[in-house]
């Protein structure tokens, strides 16, 4: 896709805002053309007889009434500007999200979290930028034509003296275009590293204070610092010479207007009115030409910005980017996902047959593994450390993707488990909690709504009501990054209550109880034994609380399924079960 493919798409998003934007500031760049006139009618009058019949105090009524016009127009176009603006880099911010988050796990993203908020966070506020600046070039032109026509039935010379700086403008811009975006690539990869290195040195922070390397972490995180600095100056440096020469390129025909001015007006061949409406307009002449350099510099920019969006989608199209969807800004779509599914799509059978992922680093994974699930069963998934147990419900809800294999839900084949998997049909709680600084409530319901008392239920069932009396603000209590403020079995019990809440025909849990002690672990399972329904349960663990609740047990070893059955049969059939068994009651 091209630049101008690319914005073309976003004026294309909402194209009556875009229109109407446009219009208003046409009209707010036109307005100075009358101000002039009257400027012109002013002093022609304070020289030639009868040259104007308003008066003094007249032509100043008619300016202030300009002027006070021009405001309320520009306040009208403020309105319009951040209502198309705003919702352009929300759908970007918005096609962007949601293609990342429909991507495995594995490969959401091709960088640090860091960088993906530069993405984020610069390039479509350069997008935006670009997009925006083209309704003053549009507006900025109209106004161009129109004080050029008058201006030349006054005198052409000094109207190409008054416009000649655009030329320089342009050609400057040109010969500037490789350099200005080599700079704002590398100016962005190494803001995109600095954020990296933060978001990595916050998520390793015991890691790094258990290594005693302070130091080494603090040197190189200057180092990139100091990279970043360099390239950023670069590229401010590049883009405030550019403003230099489109702002400071004026002065010369300014120069020019005052010296060729003089000598007409002692020829009678210019009067008063006339410099003064030269002067005028040539303020927002210049105005009009720095603007129309920044827009240039701003299109090549938004040039380097498509190429980084493109590159985070990996591979696929960039129209991606542009295609309209509703941002919901007047409804409350929250639950739109949580209402209840048809009885068609109520889990009656799960059938996974032949299904692989092999890691392409190690050349680990699971190798042709079939299971399936009935209504209302709670199945257990066991085995040694490296066995392929999180690999294989990862596989199974598309959270990486599947080298081969089928998932049926109900008979019927799941194309893509990675937007199928999702409430009302499942919910999945991770081995590692992923907990936000945000109140507990929050961390709970992510925007859900609370209904019928679903939050008590799930906060009863993952045994938290108890703990919830030792925090000081209770639900509304802030948890810090990634949960700090909470204990592990804390964490993993929130991480319960969140999937709970939304109510769902099947529930994955991955090594829920690993940091519970054992009465708390006992209660928990059997709550959710009792009090989930019908509702079909997959868990991995090794733990015997939640094997002796187990309906069926798969046991898997290198990747494959080594035996299955309950767990009195595995205990007299399988080895590795019974070593399992046994080494979890020591």
């Amino acid at each position: 896709m091209s630049t101008f493919t690319y914005m073309w798409r976003l004026i294309c998003y909402r194209p009556a805002w875009y229109i109407t934007n446009a219009l208003v500031w046409t009209v707010i760049y036109l307005m100075p053309i009358f101000p002039g006139l009257i400027t012109k009618a002013f002093f022609d009058s304070l020289t030639i007889e009868s040259a104007a019949g308003y008066g003094t105090w007249g032509l100043i009524a008619l300016l202030i009434g300009a002027a006070l016009a021009r405001s309320a127009t520009v306040l009208i176009g403020f309105i319009t500007d951040v209502n198309f603006r705003f919702r352009m880099g929300m759908l970007l911010r918005r096609n962007l999200l949601e293609h990342i988050l429909k991507e495995p796990g594995a490969r959401a993203i091709p960088c640090s979290p860091g960088e993906a908020i530069s993405h984020f966070r610069d390039d479509v506020d350069q997008s935006e930028e670009a997009v925006s600046w083209s309704v003053d070039v549009f507006g900025m032109t109209c106004f161009a034509l129109v004080s050029c026509f008058i201006l030349i039935r006054i005198d052409a010379q000094m109207t190409l003296l008054v416009f000649l700086p655009l030329v320089i403008v342009v050609i400057a811009a040109q010969l500037a275009t490789t350099r200005l975006q080599k700079y704002r690539s590398e100016s962005r990869e190494s803001t995109a590293k600095v954020t990296g290195a933060i978001s990595e040195m916050f998520g390793s922070v015991q890691a790094i204070q258990v290594a005693g390397a302070e130091k080494r972490v603090m040197a190189r995180f200057r180092e990139l610092n100091d990279n970043r600095r360099k390239t950023m100056l670069k590229d401010k440096l590049m883009t405030e010479v550019l403003d230099s020469i489109f702002s400071n390129s004026v002065n010369l025909g300014t120069g020019l207007i005052l010296l060729l001015a003089g000598q007409k007006m002692r020829g009678g061949e210019f009067t008063v009115g006339d410099f003064s409406l030269f002067v005028y307009y040539l303020t927002f002449v210049t105005q009009f030409i720095s603007n129309f350099g920044k827009f240039l510099t701003y299109f090549k920019q938004m040039t380097v910005a498509l190429l980084r969006l493109t590159g985070i989608l990996q591979g696929a199209p960039a129209h991606v980017l542009t295609v309209a969807n509703d941002l919901h800004l007047r409804e409350d779509a929250s639950d739109a996902a949580s209402s209840v599914p048809p009885a068609s799509e109520r889990l009656e059978k799960l059938e996974v047959s032949g299904l692989s992922y092999t890691y392409p680093e190690t050349g680990r994974g699971i190798a042709s593994v079939d299971l399936m699930l009935k209504r209302g069963s709670f199945t257990v998934i066991t085995g040694p450390i490296g066995s392929g147990k999180t690999t294989l419900v990862r596989a199974l809800l598309g959270l990486l993707p599947q080298d081969s294999g089928t998932v049926r839900w109900n008979g019927a084949e799941v194309k893509d488990a990675g937007s199928f998997f999702v409430p009302p049909r499942s919910a999945y709680t991770a081995q590692v909690p992923r907990l936000y600084s945000d109140t507990l409530r929050e961390n709970i319901l992510l925007g859900h709504s609370d209904k019928e008392g679903q939050l008590a239920r799930a906060l009863h069932t993952a045994v938290l009501e108890d703990d919830l009396v030792h925090f000081q603000e209770g639900l509304d209590t802030v948890i810090g990054p990634r949960g700090v403020k909470l204990s592990g079995g804390q964490a993993q019990r929130t991480a319960a209550a969140r999937m709970l809440v939304r109510d769902s025909e099947l529930y994955v849990f991955d090594d829920l109880s690993s940091a519970l002690d054992v009465e708390t672990e006992q209660k928990l399972w059997a709550r959710l034994f009792r009090e989930r329904g019908d509702a079909t349960c997959l868990v991995v663990s090794h733990r015997k609380t939640a094997l002796a609740q187990a309906d069926h047990i798969i046991v898997m070893k290198d990747g494959r399924v080594e035996a299955e059955g309950t767990a009195e049969s595995l205990l007299a059939s399988s080895e590795s079960f019974h070593k399992l068994w046994h080494g979890d009651e020591s």
